[in-house]
């Protein structure tokens, strides 16, 4: 009943313990799936105008593979699409966004309004619940008097909607606390496009899953201002 002076009970647990541990250590090693590309997307509202962006890196956990990776898509003038998530399921879902939406303009015979759109990209996720697609999306636009409206949803659609700002990817907490700290109502195209830079590129810096740059929509009722950034290349 015993082995070197140890009770054999004692050995059998503390063999349990140790196996315990290593496979909470390989559990670690293990990252969700929505961090497997890495992203990091914001989109801000101003004063009749809304910018949107994200960084351009897209990797396999810690290996980059591109630094020309957008994960913007554009749904018409007025209207873009943030997927944050895996890069495959992103790629699926702008295209099934993108045939729902031209279906659209030939029955209506006019663009998607954003608040629409938003619930037509919540009702398109909530469809595969039991076998959702691995993506957070983020719905910027200007809706026809000019207001800017913001969304974002989980993986089975749940809308949430705001007034100043929306961010998703696998950098939320730094790009939450750079807006919170950098919004302020009433800005313009230009101030607008400098503060979601600065949240953009501060809260990216601090996530080792995005980066290598960012690309950002400024969104206003003539036109779209796009620029590419270059950031902290490491």
């Amino acid at each position: 009943t015993h082995t070197r002076g140890v009770p054999k009970r004692r050995v059998l647990i503390e063999k349990g313990r140790n196996e315990t541990a290593k496979t909470e250590q390989r559990s670690a090693l293990i990252m969700s799936i929505f961090e497997y590309n890495g992203a990091a997307i914001i989109a801000m509202a101003g004063d009749n105008c809304i910018a949107i962006g994200s960084d351009l890196r897209l990797g396999v956990q810690f290996q980059t593979l591109a630094t020309d990776y957008k994960k913007v898509y554009k749904i018409h003038d007025h209207l873009y699409l943030g997927l944050a998530g895996l890069g495959t399921d992103a790629q699926t879902l702008y295209e099934r966004f993108k045939f729902k939406t031209n279906l659209y303009k030939l029955r209506e015979e006019r663009d998607i309004k954003p608040s629409t759109f938003a619930h037509l990209v919540s009702s398109t996720l909530y469809e595969k619940r039991f076998g959702p697609y691995f993506c957070s999306p983020v719905i910027a636009g200007l809706e026809n008097d000019g207001t800017p409206y913001l969304c974002g949803m989980d993986t089975i659609g749940a809308m949430e909607t705001a007034k100043d700002f929306m961010v998703a990817g696998t950098a939320p907490d730094s790009l939450y606390g750079m807006c919170e700290s950098m919004w302020r109502e009433g800005m313009g195209p230009e101030e607008l496009f400098e503060t979601t830079v600065q949240c953009l590129m501060s809260g990216q810096d601090r996530d080792a899953l995005s980066g290598w740059g960012a690309i950002i929509h400024v969104i206003t009722p003539t036109k779209v201002i796009t620029r590419t950034l270059k950031g902290r290349m490491d």
